[in-house]
């Protein structure tokens, strides 16, 4: 943690500034050294420094003077006092003006030690909150899209963040509802985490407990108090995923807790307020599961404030190699590998792949081909068969053509509703089987089918 951290000591000593530096160096730390603060000062315009130990009483500029300038100036690093013993009152004043800690001379070698690397640990937790914070501003937490679905995303996202609004987000699976949710917490300017948990992958008698929490002696085996993600996500954001997969008896203790803002822990009598916002997220059509018994209805209204329904990568064709480009930078910076770029005749494969697996998918097929390649063009020999075989001929020859007939979106549409009808042959018109045949919902292909004035068939 502390190796090449970048630490400076300002002290009109000598002897004191060595007995530092020689600990810091220890801890692998590269130390710089200021005797008064109008040198330490004139170090952090050539050097970006981590941490600070200035001593408070120094001619020229004293600690607290040189501590009020780096706040000036936008520093954020930490700052460390040294005091002697009979002055920590000055040490307090410090620390009321931002210094991270104080230690007293004569210096306790192990008491140093201890304050240095909570100091540079903190500071190492702020880089990576900073860095997340600016890759979050930099593509909306991981998204990459410019269809217009996506801005229409993009735009709800920023107007239901500010919001305590609950929000659904509907989608298939590897759509992005978790990073939907985490960009709508991000934007909320909420306090506290983002808590996630998935109630599809926990069984039932479990996943009560793990939303309320219990005390000790609650049921066999609880032999300590445990908070659950309720108390966890307070003033911040609890992510429901799959909701519909949760227990019926524990959605309307989930109902309670929305209309109320307490929580009972199991085997308590004692209620506990929270503040938090929900954002609940399925694959399934959530209509189809109130009306199936698996999602109650009063809870599908109190949830549902705002809707989100995001859209499969397959109808997403013009961000399809806009995303293959990004997961290949991500992976060549993972992998430490050469330069990647997509060959036309990969890219047109891709979009012609009807992905159902959704982004997910083409992130994996990304990083597979990242694996087989070594560090050149992206081939069609870099993807697997169930993606080449999935490509039509069609859109790789280059036939003579007009410009009036240069219409990617028309051609498009000729190539589903050509698909669309030989998978509904293909299953005598039994639209369940046409819908595994394409590897889309069934409520897709029922837009399709209606988009394209197609005959359903048998609807069983």
């Amino acid at each position: 943690m502390l190796n090449g951290s970048r630490v400076l000591i300002a002290d009109d000593e000598p002897n004191a500034r060595r007995v530092l530096e020689i600990l810091l160096r220890k801890l692998g730390c590269e130390v710089h050294s200021a005797a008064d603060g109008h040198e330490a000062l004139a170090l952090m315009q050539d050097t970006g420094m981590d941490l600070l130990i200035t001593d408070l009483n120094m001619p020229g500029m004293g600690g607290l003077e040189l501590l009020a300038t780096l706040r000036k100036l936008g520093h954020t690093f930490p700052v460390i006092v040294v005091t002697a013993y009979g002055t920590v009152e000055n040490a307090v004043s410090a620390m009321k003006q931002g210094a991270f800690d104080f230690i007293i001379r004569p210096l306790d070698v192990g008491q140093v030690e201890m304050v240095i690397r909570r100091a540079l640990g903190v500071r190492k937790i702020n880089q990576e909150n900073d860095y997340l914070r600016q890759e979050m501003n930099k593509n909306w937490g991981g998204f990459v899209g410019q269809c217009p679905a996506m801005q229409a995303i993009y735009e709800l996202i920023r107007q239901a963040g500010p919001s305590k609004a609950s929000i659904f987000i509907i989608g298939e699976t590897g759509t992005g509802k978790e990073l939907v949710a985490r960009a709508i917490h991000s934007h909320s300017g909420r306090r506290g985490l983002f808590v996630a948990i998935n109630c599809a992958a926990i069984p039932a008698d479990i996943l009560e407990s793990e939303l309320f929490g219990y005390v000790r002696g609650a049921f066999t085996g609880a032999h300590k108090d445990r908070i659950g993600k309720f108390e966890l996500a307070h003033e911040g954001t609890l992510f429901l995923d799959e909701i519909t997969e949760m227990n019926p008896a524990i959605q309307a203790k989930l109902l309670r807790v929305l209309q109320e803002s307490r929580i009972d822990r199991l085997g308590s009598n004692h209620s506990i307020e929270v503040d938090i916002r929900i954002i609940a997220a399925t694959n399934r059509d959530p209509l189809a599961a109130v009306q199936a018994g698996r999602l109650r209805e009063d809870l599908y209204y109190r949830i549902n404030v705002l809707g989100i329904q995001l859209p499969p990568l397959r109808e997403r064709q013009q961000d399809i190699p806009l995303l293959a480009e990004h997961f290949l930078e991500k992976y060549r910076k993972s992998l430490g590998g050469g330069s990647y770029t997509l060959t036309d005749e990969v890219a047109r494969t891709l979009m012609a792949y009807p992905w159902p697996g959704n982004v997910r998918e083409l992130e994996n097929m990304m990083e597979r081909a990242v694996v087989l390649s070594p560090g050149v063009d992206i081939g069609i020999r870099h993807l697997p068969q169930e993606i080449t075989a999935a490509h039509s001929p069609a859109l790789t020859a280059a036939p003579e053509t007009n410009e009036e007939d240069m219409d990617l979106e028309a051609s498009v549409a000729k190539l589903e509703q050509s698909f669309l009808a030989k998978a509904l042959a293909l299953a005598s018109g039994n639209k369940a089987k046409a819908a595994r045949l394409l590897k889309i919902s069934e409520r897709t292909l029922w837009y399709k089918l209606k988009k394209y004035g197609l005959n359903a068939g048998n609807s069983e």
